[in-house]
């Protein structure tokens, strides 16, 4: 393991170790594919990882204006894994499926005609994604392990490639980027690593924190103070911003455990939700509680979605006016 510039650089087995111990206070659901265009494999010299994830960061910063870099994974030809964007932290890489997500971006231009992608990339990325399907408890399939392709540009709904789109992660990205090709060609891939592998298990140690979730939440507040214990006099740790799905283990006297570990946030920001699925092939996404509201988008079979509020026969599923019928929803 290396660090430098504020990175950290492992390779796959490092990696498994490194994920197992983390805590996160933030509630994870979607695993981000990306490639990075430009720079590609030519822009890759073996041994510049930290300078192209320094590189990358200030073009996100200055150009972009962004916090910090996009991502919170770069996967590199050589196999290795840099540690870019703290994982409590929420990525910039998919507008509408950024709150409770994972960006990783493959170093490569992987649209067909350009790199191909090298044996030790492909399994590292492979081992990688399910590596955090493990981690986070996320069953390895389209509905949690998605492509940037696959989300409009502009209204952030995903539409499977339909709209406003880029190639990312490449068209050429395990056999394609529609999601066909990601169920034929790369979902049994990481299904596979995570019947075959022998990843690193969470154990909750005797006299831990319970790490049973009953409820779950969405933070409400443009910055909310995540601490070490159910109270103002505790250190900040770190912060969440309005959108954040986080889960709750624990309630106590105004304040929530956001975390199986003691992280805790002000109850009053926090809006409860219940989680569902559609059972819709299609399910449309409308302005409002009934079916004359204007379509919006709609939403794949066995989509998870988060319930804010109810209207009789109808859910609204984000912070926002998106409404689908509650005909088409089983809750978890």
């Amino acid at each position: 393991m290396q660090t430098k510039y504020g990175f950290q650089l492992m390779d796959i087995d490092e990696f498994s170790g490194w994920i197992a111990a983390q805590t996160v206070s933030r509630e994870i659901n979607l695993i981000q594919q990306h490639h990075t265009y430009l720079p590609d494999y030519n822009h890759f010299t073996g041994s510049n990882h930290f300078e192209r994830m320094r590189s990358m960061k200030t073009y996100h910063t200055v150009n972009n204006g962004w916090s910090d870099i996009a991502q919170h994974f770069t996967t590199f030809p050589d196999g290795t894994i840099g540690i870019c964007r703290p994982l409590n932290q929420i990525p910039v890489g998919i507008k509408g499926a950024n709150a409770r997500g994972i960006c990783i971006e493959h170093f490569g231009n992987f649209d067909a005609g350009h790199d191909d992608m090298s044996p030790g990339h492909r399994k590292t990325i492979v081992e990688l994604t399910a590596l955090l399907c493990r981690k986070f408890s996320l069953p390895p399939d389209t509905g949690h392990i998605v492509y940037h392709h696959w989300y409009d540009l502009n209204s952030g709904i995903r539409r499977d490639g339909k709209g406003t789109t880029k190639s990312c992660p490449g068209t050429a990205f395990f056999g394609g980027n529609k999601v066909a090709d990601a169920e034929r060609e790369f979902i049994p891939l990481v299904k596979a690593a995570i019947q075959n592998g022998h990843f690193t298990t969470d154990i909750v140690q005797p006299g831990a924190a319970s790490a049973e979730v009953y409820e779950t939440g969405i933070v409400n507040a443009p910055r909310l103070n995540v601490r070490l214990g159910p109270g103002t006099n505790y250190a900040v740790v770190s912060s969440l911003g309005t959108g954040a799905v986080v889960a709750v283990y624990e309630s106590k006297n105004g304040w929530l455990r956001i975390s199986s570990e003691n992280y805790w946030v002000a109850e009053r920001h926090v809006l409860k939700v219940k989680r569902a699925r559609t059972t819709a092939g299609i399910l449309n996404i409308r302005t409002g509680p009934g079916g004359t509201f204007n379509k919006i988008g709609s939403l794949p079979r066995n989509t998870s979605v988060f319930v804010y509020d109810t209207s009789p026969g109808w859910c609204r599923i984000d912070l926002n006016d998106k409404w689908v019928s509650s005909a088409y929803l089983t809750y978890n």
